[in-house]
């Protein structure tokens, strides 16, 4: 009697468990499963991109859309599907739940967060796939985005809305160049999404911590697949992120994004296409790679007032082996971007930092994305170092150079200093402009090019000393008055008198 006690109250308990719902669902049978590709059969409705339940809360995603099978690439571990199971289409098509408390939070490309803080309240939905916003929504780039690196700001500048590639060989300083960025919009009303694809997470731990302890998670959100992940997750992390990044978008906020870097989202995505028996194309790469990041970076954009006015500025990274830029993955998307900061080892190994090669780096947007002031001073700055460069290589081949040659080099090795930047030291505008205004004036002629950095640093707090309505006059008018410019002249004669002791000893 009692085995039949507990017979029957094993079938309650399943009675009970059992989904009772009379809404109609769509049912597949699973074929075949392998790699994290799973084969049903019998979703015949079933959208591109849309999520399927796999059972046990684990989802994945319909990718390939054939005749008779739908190719279906698991979002997590799903190792418990077997051969003849029932999966469900969800009616839900790929997103990811957004919230204004995912700032300061680290989530993984489907929003479940990372960083033990619990869960935050989903206020929506945002699709990670969307069509970029049109021509007549968009308006042009001209507001400049502050990186607080002078090599950049002066030379190669970013503008809000942009989309400027960073890349380089592994090991040149492409992370440190978007974290310093990072770091200087703590006072630029500008919310942050750093999306890193295939990292180690040692260096994801080491990043986050970076951030917290300079405040910057303030109005950070990381969303990370890291190195351990599966390659679907490596594949959907940048789309997560401009899915992220549009939820602030619309509420007419600047946004700037990372992702850090896209050669991993390339891998990812050819390993996904190559289990999904897709063709491959050069490199092995699928041939819609090139679609793949257009339609990604395309949504970075600058809305007119009309449609909110916010921005999306794009900062993506991509890895070169051994200097080559002409592979596929970074002619691609050097094709995309309105530009490009070229990283160069041989630079990196000299000591220059950030090593970045003004020759082969280019913004396509250009000086409309500075203020007037730092057009003023970036003007002569670019002529002394090409010149510089030039006579550099020149003065080779001579020992005998007269005097005008000898000063132009001198001139230029100092302003070539004076861009040697720690990439966690970000200047503010207004102490970028009044180096670089003493440096092509000539004012650190003078001065031993080994004290070009401790000159700097007590330069700029020499002025925020005892002349603060300099930097005032520069922030409020965004351009170098003429009285500006006399009392600069006056501050850095009087500093040069203070240190003596950096002075070249005259000759004889």
């Amino acid at each position: 009697m009692a085995k039949k006690s507990s017979f029957l109250t094993d079938i309650e308990k399943k009675l009970k468990n059992f989904p009772s719902t009379t809404e109609p669902r769509l049912v597949g049978e699973v074929e075949s499963f392998g790699d994290g590709v799973v084969t049903v059969s019998g979703l015949d409705s079933i959208m591109a991109n849309e999520l399927v339940d796999l059972g046990r809360g684990e989802l994945g995603l319909a990718l390939n859309l054939n005749e008779e099978t739908v190719g279906v690439v698991a979002l997590g571990d799903a190792a418990h599907i077997t051969v003849g199971q029932p999966v469900y289409g969800t009616g839900r098509l790929l997103s990811v739940p957004v919230s204004n408390e995912l700032i300061g939070r680290v989530v993984d490309p489907l929003g479940t967060p990372l960083d033990g803080k619990g869960e935050f309240s989903i206020e929506g939905y945002e699709e990670m796939e969307k069509i970029a916003p049109g021509v007549m929504a968009r308006q042009s780039v001209s507001e400049p985005l502050q990186t607080g690196i002078k090599a950049i700001d002066a030379m190669i500048p970013i503008g809000r809305g942009q989309r400027e590639l960073i890349i380089g060989d592994r090991g040149t300083g492409k992370s440190a160049v978007a974290l310093g960025t990072i770091l200087n919009q703590h006072d630029q009303d500008v919310i942050c999404v750093y999306v890193a694809i295939g990292q180690k997470r040692s260096f994801l731990s080491q990043t986050h911590s970076l951030l917290e302890e300079r405040g910057a998670m303030k109005y950070t959100v990381m969303v990370v697949a890291s190195a351990s992940d599966t390659a679907a997750k490596q594949y959907l992390a940048p789309m997560a992120g401009t899915a992220i990044a549009e939820h602030f978008l619309k509420q007419g906020k600047d946004v700037l994004v990372i992702y850090d870097d896209l050669s991993k989202h390339a891998q990812a995505y050819r390993e996904v296409s190559l289990l999904l028996r897709r063709p491959s194309g050069r490199e092995a790469y699928p041939g819609d790679v090139f679609y793949l990041h257009s339609r990604l970076l395309e949504r970075a954009c600058r809305l007119n007032p009309e449609h909110g006015g916010g921005s999306i500025t794009a900062l993506p990274i991509i890895e070169t082996q051994a200097n080559d830029v002409s592979a596929y993955i970074p002619t691609n998307v050097i094709s995309i971007t309105d530009g490009q900061i070229y990283l160069e080892s041989d630079l990196f190994n000299a000591g220059v930092r950030p090593a970045i090669n003004v020759g082969l780096s280019v913004s396509r947007v250009g000086s409309s994305a500075q203020i007037k002031a730092m057009k003023q001073v970036a003007g002569p700055m670019k002529l002394e170092l090409a010149q510089y460069r030039d006579l550099e290589a020149f003065s080779q081949f001579s020992s005998d150079l007269d005097p005008a040659t000898k000063k132009q080099l001198a001139r230029g090795e100092r302003v070539a200093k004076i861009l040697n930047q720690g990439w966690d030291t970000p200047l503010a505008v207004q102490e970028q402009i009044v180096v670089i205004w003493a440096a092509t004036r000539g004012y650190l002629d003078g001065i031993q090019v080994d004290h070009i950095r401790e000159w700097e640093s007590g330069f700029i707090q020499h002025v925020h000393d005892t002349a603060d309505d300099i930097y005032t006059s520069i922030v409020k008018e965004k351009k170098l008055l003429d009285e500006t410019e006399t009392a600069l002249k006056k501050v850095v004669e009087a500093y040069n008198e203070l240190h003596p002791e950096w002075h070249i000893a005259k000759e004889e």
